[in-house]
């Protein structure tokens, strides 16, 4: 598996999203971990969760305890797995979603997630989702004081815009290590998150970056060019997706929701996938 870098740590080039094995729809647990072991049989060594990845009211953090429980009935060597999570979102367990992005909850929320995964650090903690009611520099101040106190290791955030970002990396003394977005090919408005993040070396992490678990399956039938250009290599329309993403800069780490072992397997091949000037252009039309 071909890596890149978030901060000062290497991961593999695809990353798995998780979230698809804790909310409404999810898979019994045996298919989920068995889709955690196939992608870390495959090299991935990133995986991204949430407190917030959870069904019902009793479960908060069901994702990270997933996890954790996957990665210790794993086989092999899991040293080296970056496991990256979020606070600040929350769900009520009615299916709505909800904000607290206070110092205190984050703090909070932090020590309930290294207690769940079973670490001393985590490995990347994120700001998920900015909350009105907070001033942003409080809540990335949080995080500052977690990475001082060494229960992070690195410092991300998510849902930002590019002022969020480089304000986030002033507060945290230029260590901002991530930058989780939405970016797909119908979703292409965090072009400028991105390409700011390319600019600074920042990792940029596209979330959904098939297009979200209900649409992801479809793509190559919603983007033509996907299709045709998957057609041509032999590869599927997802694989081209995530190639496509790949390229637009080294800093882009995608991370597709999978919970399905063929899901992933087919994901993680995309970082092998190569596509001329004309393919990519195509693409960026589309």
């Amino acid at each position: 598996m071909k890596t890149r870098r978030i901060g000062t740590t290497n991961v593999s080039a695809i990353g798995l999203g998780e979230m698809p094995m804790s909310i409404e729809g999810r898979p019994d647990e045996e298919r989920s971990i068995a889709t955690i072991h196939t992608a870390l049989d495959a090299g991935v060594t990133l995986i991204d969760t949430a407190d917030a990845y959870h069904r019902d009211s009793n479960e908060v953090g069901h994702g990270e305890t997933l996890i954790a429980r996957a990665l210790a009935s794993y086989g092999g060597d899991t040293s080296d797995v970056l496991v990256a999570t979020k606070g600040g979102h929350l769900r009520p367990g009615d299916g709505t979603w909800t904000l607290d992005g206070s110092p205190q909850h984050l703090k909070q929320a932090c020590d309930a997630s290294l207690k769940r995964l079973g670490v001393d650090a985590i490995g990347l903690y994120q700001f998920h989702r900015p909350d009105p009611k907070v001033d942003y520099a409080d809540s990335v101040g949080a995080l500052r004081d977690l990475l001082d106190a060494g229960k992070i290791r690195l410092a991300g955030i998510s849902n930002a815009n590019p002022e969020q970002i480089r304000l986030a990396n002033d507060i945290l003394d230029g260590r901002l290590a991530g930058v989780q977005n939405q970016f797909s090919p119908a979703f292409r408005s965090s072009e400028p998150e991105l390409e700011l993040c390319a600019e600074l070396g920042i990792a940029f992490l596209p979330w959904s970056p098939l297009g979200g678990i209900a649409r992801a399956g479809a793509l190559g039938s919603r983007f033509a060019a996907y299709a045709e250009i998957a057609a041509a290599h032999g590869v599927s329309p997802q694989q081209v997706c995530l190639a496509w993403m790949l390229a637009k800069s080294p800093t882009v780490v995608p991370i597709p929701g999978s919970s399905r072992p063929e899901t992933i397997r087919d994901s993680v091949q995309a970082a092998d996938l190569s596509l001329s000037a004309d393919e990519l252009a195509r693409l960026d039309a589309a």
